[in-house]
């Protein structure tokens, strides 16, 4: 079992920067292949990136490329998104999660097996 907590969300103006934090606790970090994903109302969620084991390995969304990067540390158990040239359209509730399957469906929300509670994003035009 791991319990995932995030943080780092606010608000920002358009341009500005955030950098999220997912602190885990429980079984083995490393263990873990980890995403980040987001919701905004009325709206499902998206897959926002994702990172291997070692870090070696990450992928995003289209609309983040170039803008966001997704690191971890395994020593302070530790999964990090930073947020660069924020828009209103990345407004949402933004969610860490854990994948523990052998088979890595990195972008599939219901094929990661661990989730944070969230936190809230709030870009301002």
């Amino acid at each position: 079992q791991v319990q995932l907590v995030e943080s780092g969300g606010g608000l920002v103006q358009t341009g500005g920067s955030l950098r999220l934090s997912c602190s885990a606790s429980g079984r083995s970090f490393s263990n873990y292949r980890m995403g980040w994903f987001r919701q905004a109302p009325g709206k499902e969620r998206e897959f926002v990136a994702a990172i291997s084991w070692s870090g070696g390995i990450t992928y995003y969304v289209d609309s983040v490329k170039g803008r966001f990067t997704i690191s971890r540390d395994n020593a302070k158990n530790t999964v990090y998104l930073q947020m660069n040239s924020l828009k209103p359209e990345d407004t949402a509730v933004y969610y860490c999660a854990g994948f523990a399957r052998a088979r890595w469906s990195y972008s599939t929300p219901n094929e990661y097996d661990y989730w944070g509670q969230g936190t809230q994003v709030t870009v301002s035009s």
